[in-house]
């Protein structure tokens, strides 16, 4: 079976954050799009705008010295504008690292993401990673 073309988007999305290529990564994203990000840390909170959620994506690579990695394990689509991913997240920072897994819960419509809703498994660790 040929993979859905939301999943598709999703994983070059993945290919494209994994490469730092903005460019590409914002071509897939309404201007308007929001990345919500949980927790209670300085990177938590709402970007909105696709400067904002890029500038965002830039400063998980400048906040760990460019030791930021993001692996996909999974992506799964509903058929209806919505795909999931499962991946692992590593990086280091302050002396610090970090190594779970996440999700990000995505909204496509017209075959561009609108909204990105990230999930974590302890928000604590985060918290304190970022902190």
């Amino acid at each position: 079976m040929a993979e859905h073309a939301d999943s598709a988007m999703v994983r070059r999305g993945y290919e494209a954050f994994s490469a730092g290529d903005m460019q590409t990564l914002g071509a897939m994203m309404t201007g308007d799009v929001t990345h919500h990000v949980p927790g209670d840390h300085p990177l938590s909170g709402h970007m909105k705008g696709l400067d904002n959620v890029l500038g965002y994506y830039g400063r998980l690579f400048s906040e760990t010295d460019g030791t930021v990695r993001v692996t996909l394990e999974h992506v799964f689509a509903d058929g209806r504008g919505h795909a999931i991913s499962v991946h692992r997240f590593t990086a280091t920072r302050k002396g610090r690292s970090i190594d779970q897994r996440g999700g990000l819960f995505f909204t496509i419509v017209g075959g561009k993401i609108t909204d990105i809703d990230e999930c974590s498994p302890d928000i604590d660790v985060d918290n304190e990673f970022w902190s």
